[in-house]
């Protein structure tokens, strides 16, 4: 519990004279705040960011059911949880905004290759 939420801490990046402590909850100064969100590896093509979807249901009172609805979040991955794959189950994080687009990162693979 390190940054403040239940996650297991990985361990310390190999070569820590390459390492980009600024975007790192765990080794450097990132602040971990806000929600955390559960969701499904859907896309890895772009260097140190996934695209992560959660799908859910709304309900619509017009009609009496539920609907489903999903979105995407892009988040950053620290270079401690590099290994990560599409279809794997992961938890990020709210944190301050790291780009134009991106304000949460990874804090723990789920399910998948480890």
């Amino acid at each position: 519990m390190a940054i403040g939420i239940d996650v297991p801490t990985p361990p310390e990046p190999d070569n820590p004279e390459d390492y980009d402590y600024e975007k790192c909850p765990f080794y450097g100064q990132l602040s971990v705040r806000g929600q955390t969100r559960e969701g499904t590896v859907v896309s890895t093509d772009m260097e140190k960011t996934v695209i992560v979807e959660r799908e859910y249901d709304v309900f619509v009172p017009k009609y009496d059911r539920y609907m489903k609805r999903r979105s995407r979040i892009p988040a950053h991955v620290p270079g401690v949880l590099d290994s990560l794959e599409v279809g794997d189950e992961v938890t990020i994080a709210e944190t301050r905004p790291l780009s134009k687009t991106k304000s949460h990162v990874v804090v723990e693979i789920l399910s998948g290759d480890q």
